[in-house]
């Protein structure tokens, strides 16, 4: 708000019959501000739009705005073509690796360093151009999840860039509801974006079997255990839905996206039990991770581990026993006792930690969001966030935040 301000003589209210009274008029004829005027002194008066010129204070000169600076991001290094191609082409690898995609993987696998949003938004955009020019066709599951398969048109597109590739159309039409494979691999996406070496189950029974000689028996899981039901006792074979190996051993992936029965709970009792063993690749297993669909699944997931905690954790460690330390809700430290060598070529048994059960929620609100206003769903489980690919114990290393891989050109094969 402006303050008004006089001028050097001040000059009563020319409207105000008290003072035109107080002052004698020299002229008779004379209008009041010609009197008032004379009886200053023959003084010039301003007119009124001059008076109210001079009352209010000049306003300083405009100061031109400062423009807002766009952050072009990695369009200040690349051009908008070779970001372009570069999308492209490890969108359509994607789907040439998993047969089936989402718009999520993309956002996981071209923009995991972005917020959730900004991904979800450049993943949507790429999609909408792919789709377009027919290297990938739209599909509806039953349970009305959008999916995305590899056409003819773009497996010819992945040959001319130097990779081999397959129409994969006729499979995905064929899917009713394909959730389960689907966030095994978006767990596979996620572990890579974090920097680490991941398979989905399919690609670990082809890794397993890559020397396999004709004639011989293909090796169809990672671990033997051995369960007892009543009075059944049975040795299985259990695999993973997925796994990521990481410096200190294997992370094995279970994805329950139903309530798990009798048997496959004590499967699951079974491979917890396991955490610390050797597994038939050479790795050893120091993480079982449980991602849960549903809260009532979580709570059963939890309930397993809570039971195997009350049968042995009151008892003294010894080889092949385990105590179930609950670090937080969901996150358990396994320990066993381990032999030791003292010198002289003797042993003793110390309490170690060999590994930890994690059980979490499936992120199943990422793909929901919507990027308008009308958005109902939490964007919360993101790369910027200690979620994905699971979700780290107090004391073990923070995740790095991940780069992008649009700055690394992919080589053809």
């Amino acid at each position: 708000m402006h303050k008004k301000t006089s001028g050097p003589h001040e000059i009563p209210d020319v409207m105000n019959d008290d003072a035109t009274r107080a002052r004698p008029a020299c002229d008779g004829g004379a209008s009041i501000a010609e009197t008032v005027n004379e009886c200053r002194g023959n003084a010039d008066l301003p007119t009124s739009a001059t008076v109210a010129h001079e009352a209010v204070p000049s306003e300083s000169p405009a100061v031109p705005a400062t423009p807002k600076k766009v952050d072009r991001g990695l369009a200040t290094t690349l051009s908008t073509k070779v970001l372009k191609d570069r999308i492209w082409l490890r969108t359509l690898l994607m789907a040439n690796r998993f047969r089936v995609i989402r718009t999520i993987d993309v956002a996981v696998c071209c923009f995991a360093e972005r917020n959730y949003k900004a991904a979800l938004t450049a993943a949507q955009r790429a999609m909408r151009g792919i789709v377009r020019v027919g290297l990938l066709n739209r599909y509806r599951s039953d349970r009305f999840q959008t999916l995305y398969g590899l056409t003819k048109k773009g497996a010819d597109w992945l040959e001319e860039a130097g990779h081999e590739a397959s129409s994969s159309v006729r499979r995905v039409s064929d899917m009713t509801n394909p959730e389960h494979r689907l966030w095994a691999q978006f767990w596979t996406l996620a572990c890579e974006a974090r920097g680490l070496t991941a398979m989905s189950e399919q690609e670990l029974l082809k890794s397993l079997n890559k020397d396999v000689k004709l004639g011989q028996p293909l090796i169809q899981g990672l671990l033997h255990v051995t369960t007892t039901r009543g009075q059944m006792t049975r040795n299985i074979l259990l695999r993973p839905d997925a796994v990521a190996y990481e410096v200190d051993g294997l992370t094995w992936l279970e994805v329950d996206r139903s309530k798990r029965g009798s048997e496959r709970e004590s499967n699951l009792a079974a491979l917890e039990n396991s955490v610390g063993r050797l597994l038939k690749d050479g790795s050893t297993l120091r993480r079982v991770v449980i991602f849960c669909k549903t809260e009532r699944i979580f709570k059963r997931a939890l309930a397993v581990v809570n039971g195997l905690a009350t049968e042995s954790n009151d008892k003294v460690l010894t080889v092949g026993r385990r105590h179930f330390r609950e670090i937080e809700t969901g996150t358990y430290a396994v320990w066993t006792a381990v032999d030791m060598p003292v010198g002289d070529g003797r042993t003793q048994l110390e309490d170690t930690l060999v590994g930890y059960v994690i059980v979490q929620l499936l992120p199943i609100w990422l793909p929901k969001v919507r990027i308008d206003a009308s958005n109902t769903h939490s964007m919360a489980g993101w790369f910027d966030e200690n979620y994905l690919p699971y979700r780290r114990p107090p004391g073990a290393p923070n995740w790095s935040m991940p780069s992008s891989p649009l700055l690394t050109a992919i080589k053809p094969k």
